[in-house]
């Protein structure tokens, strides 16, 4: 098993934290899934570290870059339809 923690950006409220959970649980390579919208992190646990970039690219389109990746326009607005969602399907 490989844990990992992930800053992101464009965590703002539960419905986006929802989002995230569902998202990634639906990845059969996810065993664990964790968000703080406090501190913007989510962790992760899954079967191996080969994934993480699958991970973070899915973080990514869903407007939830990593801390380190380019925070543009179109990610912010993804990152609103993505709370959007979220508040709607919990």
């Amino acid at each position: 098993m490989f844990k990992t923690t992930i800053q992101v950006q464009n965590l703002k409220c539960g419905g986006c934290a929802h989002t995230i959970e569902q998202r990634l649980q639906d990845l059969q390579y996810v065993k664990a899934v964790s968000v703080d919208k406090d501190l913007s992190t989510v962790q992760v646990t899954m079967d191996n570290s080969d994934k993480e970039n699958d991970l973070l690219g899915l973080l990514s389109n869903l407007g939830y870059p990593a801390i380190n990746e380019e925070n543009t326009f179109g990610k912010k607005a993804k990152s609103f339809v993505s709370c959007a969602i979220g508040k709607i399907s919990s």
